[in-house]
């Protein structure tokens, strides 16, 4: 990395501040319930149209977000949607429009080369089928330890896994769940990710100390999931018959995993992606310049439901945060705790709410963390279970929530709903249930 990690947590500080140091903190459950609005209004449709993933992501969040600036507290409608349009244009969100732009003319121009059905044909003669699941989750939890990125593994894999969907007969769904679930295992353990490098630095200590605690609790998770997609597998049946492997076009795939495990910036990687296939595409013939630009062209224009889903998204919630929302959970969260027990339950259940108000695991960490160093103080915790705890469900509820970065682009690459992911996630439910079983039943004994 080109900075140090206290120099990056001051700078995400900063960020932090920038976006969460304003504001009233009087809202209470008005300035929640934004989020109501958007879980009725889809949830309620998607009953009437009786098919959940027929709902547009988009139109509920519109009306939630209408919503939002109607009964803020901000004054004039002018000021209320200035505070609405900060969030929306926050350079954490258009950088992450940029990825989408970038990730849609990639894989784009990816598949119009040929480059994806080389993959996926290279995939399926090194796997035998009843490996596929198992062999991508692991792929996922590798690459994602390597890069410290979830988004990094997912623009990676996610295009490959979708193919493999389509050249194995399995759910698109299923196969996108399995990376997503592993991008989550390494950005939760990772020594580069950001949230390691917060969660360590809010609670004084080392991201050594804080794996010891973590991996306890993540790597059980990781192993219940992989034996459970290798059960799921021994019901497939042989290797389907695929085509030649032209070794060429599986190049820009390689030359993305390995940039980007190098730590590589993502947007670089994918611009030098993009050339890849460019490059490729002209020499094999498999591109004219009008089919190359038409495909970049189509590749973005995929991505347009996600980025507006992406700034709606951003906007509603700095207007719950600007409203007091976030201070008014913190506020109840902390309320009368009591024992150890009680103290972690109240930092996990601050640091998730305060991720469901955000979409940003990092921001949510540094959030709450001067809030959890407190309670950590107060009751006697272990700072390196209080940084696993923090880290853990932050990356828990990021992985689940179909309005975090993650799941739309996740959604985007593989061309299907978000909602239609969240119910073959796996990894998160365990690692749910193992973040419980360390807080309820003090595991591991070291750092309880």
């Amino acid at each position: 990395m080109a900075v140090t990690p206290k120099k990056y947590l001051e700078e995400l500080r900063h960020e932090s501040a920038r976006r969460f140091g304003k504001g009233t903190t009087r809202g209470g459950l008005l300035a929640l319930s934004p989020l109501l609005v958007f879980l009725v209004v889809y949830l309620v449709s998607a009953f009437i149209a009786g098919d959940f993933y027929k709902i547009p992501v988009s139109a509920a969040f519109l009306a939630a977000s209408v919503y939002s600036i109607l009964i803020s507290r901000g004054g004039s409608l002018d000021n209320r949607v200035a505070i609405f349009s900060q969030g929306a244009g926050n350079k954490t969100v258009l950088l992450m429009l940029w990825i989408f732009v970038l990730a849609g003319a990639f894989a784009a121009t990816a598949k119009e080369i040929g480059s994806i059905q080389a993959s996926v044909n290279l995939t399926l003669k090194v796997l035998p089928e009843e490996m596929l699941l198992p062999g991508l989750f692991l792929a996922a939890c590798i690459v994602s330890m390597a890069v410290g990125s979830s988004v990094g593994t997912i623009v990676a894999l996610v295009p490959i896994a979708a193919g493999l969907a389509a050249g194995s007969g399995l759910e698109t769904a299923l196969v996108t769940a399995v990376i997503v679930g592993g991008a989550f295992f390494g950005d939760n353990l990772s020594f580069i990710s950001d949230t390691t490098i917060a969660a360590t630095q809010l609670l004084d200590c080392s991201m050594r100390d804080k794996f010891k605690a973590n991996i306890w609790i993540a790597g059980p998770a990781a192993l219940l999931v992989f034996g459970l997609y290798v059960w799921m597998g021994l019901d497939m049946g042989g290797t389907p018959v695929t085509g030649s492997i032209d070794w060429v076009k599986v190049l820009p795939y390689l030359l993305v995993i390995v940039l980007a495990i190098a730590g590589m910036n993502v947007l670089a990687v994918l611009c030098l992606g993009l050339l890849a296939n460019a490059v490729i595409g002209f020499a094999t013939d498999s591109l004219t310049w009008l089919s190359f630009l038409t495909a970049i062209g189509s590749g973005i224009a995929s991505m347009g439901d996600l980025i507006i889903v992406t700034m709606l998204a951003g906007g509603m919630l700095e207007v719950i945060r600007y409203n007091g929302g976030l201070e008014f959970l913190m506020e109840r969260l902390t309320r009368g705790i009591r024992g150890k027990r009680g103290a972690e339950l109240s930092i996990a259940a601050l640091v998730s709410l305060a991720n469901f108000c955000t979409a940003n695991n990092t921001v949510a960490i540094i959030s709450t963390g001067g809030m959890a160093r407190e309670i950590c103080q107060k009751t006697g915790l272990d700072p390196r279970k209080v940084a696993s705890i923090l880290d853990t469900f932050s990356c828990l509820v990021q992985c689940i929530i179909p309005y975090g970065a993650q799941m739309l682009m996740a959604a985007g690459l593989a061309g299907i709903s978000a909602f239609s992911i969240t119910r073959y996630l796996y990894y998160p439910l365990a690692l749910l249930v193992m973040a419980l079983s360390s807080i309820l039943f003090r595991y591991p004994r070291k750092y309880s």
